[in-house]
């Protein structure tokens, strides 16, 4: 019997971390790394859902895998560039629909399905779950109309930040990463709005921060740590701005017995078995939801402060402990 993480070859130490958690619960681990597919790796299914799994780890029969961890996709993205665009494309997407297919007609527990994380993904519903459970949310509107942006600034006498829905980087000429971070906007930049009718963005009521938390939950499992973001300039609106500079300074933090009710009640609602939380806390202790991320990162918190987030991971994977196998819906708050 088998667990099958599903990744890729540049993905950092998660996969390996979990893979050795499991392992030390006498799990077998197979290692699929997606950008490997369908250059070097083989996959084969027939009708009933069976077949195999070949490549760089060894060979996989199908019928044994008995888990799935959906950690990263990079399938196709070894396909030549230069092949002609109208032959790489419909490959790239064959190449896709094979390997999701295949972990659908897998028929076994996944961690977590694709159109589970699919849904959990949207930023808006997220919102609205949160707050019909209680949880504070802050005053946001997503738009393309610059008329409908001031009109919200206007009743946001603390300021407005802008943020995007989902996360994305553009590069410079030189080729350099510049991340796209939540920034508040300015009043110039609020009277120059044209851009909205090419790309909508999301915005927020800037609030005033004490710290910020990530909680990562692991089917029943609730970890949580904060950051003093306030600590350096650069950090105050989006602490990943100086992520590198902060990485040690991480603390483990116990939720209110309410929230960490309400966080796994959010849990339920969407489905997940797995789901970085992010929240503001204000100077006057207000909890204050910004979004989960149904596949956020965890590794700097398993050293800084500590989370055991790869062995919680490994005994869900592995029927250790409680699964969430479909949403629920909310009976009320």
């Amino acid at each position: 019997m088998t667990i099958l993480i599903v990744t890729h070859s540049k993905d950092n130490d998660a996969p390996v971390s979990v893979a050795r958690a499991l392992e030390s619960r006498g799990e077998r681990v197979y290692r699929f790394d997606t950008d490997l597919f369908p250059t070097t790796v083989q996959l084969s299914l027939d009708e009933r859902g069976a077949g195999r799994l070949s490549g760089p780890a060894g060979e996989l029969p199908l019928e044994d895998v008995t888990a799935v961890w959906y950690r990263r996709n990079s399938t196709g993205s070894a396909i030549p560039q230069d092949l002609d665009a109208q032959l790489r494309r419909p490959s790239v997407e064959e190449s896709r629909r094979l390997v999701f297919g295949m972990m659908s007609a897998l028929g076994v527990f996944q961690l977590d399905a694709l159109e589970v994380i699919r849904r959990a993904e949207h930023k808006p519903l997220q919102l609205k779950l949160a707050r019909a459970l209680g949880m504070e949310v802050p005053r946001t509107l997503m738009t393309n109309d610059p008329v409908a942006v001031r009109a919200f600034a206007a009743e946001c006498p603390g300021g407005v930040v802008t943020k995007m829905m989902a996360s994305f980087a553009v590069y410079d000429e030189q080729g350099r990463e510049q991340v796209v971070f939540t920034t508040p906007l300015t009043s110039e930049q609020l009277e120059d709005l044209e851009g909205l009718d090419l790309c909508p963005m999301t915005f927020q009521e800037r609030l005033v921060k004490a710290v910020e938390l990530r909680v990562t939950v692991v089917g029943e499992r609730v970890m949580a740590a904060a950051i003093d973001s306030q600590a350096l300039p650069r950090a105050r609106e989006d602490w990943r701005r100086e992520g590198q500079a902060l990485i040690d300074a991480w603390k483990p933090y116990t939720l209110p017995e309410p929230l960490h009710a309400q966080v796994l009640r959010l849990m339920d609602a969407l489905g997940l078995n797995y789901g970085a939380f992010d929240f503001i806390v204000t100077p006057e202790g207000r909890h204050v939801f910004l979004e989960v991320n149904p596949s956020g990162e965890f590794m700097w918190l398993m050293k800084h402060p500590g989370l055991p987030v790869d062995e919680a991971l490994a005994d869900v994977l592995g029927g250790r402990a409680a699964r969430r196998l479909a949403p629920k819906p909310l009976t009320g708050a």
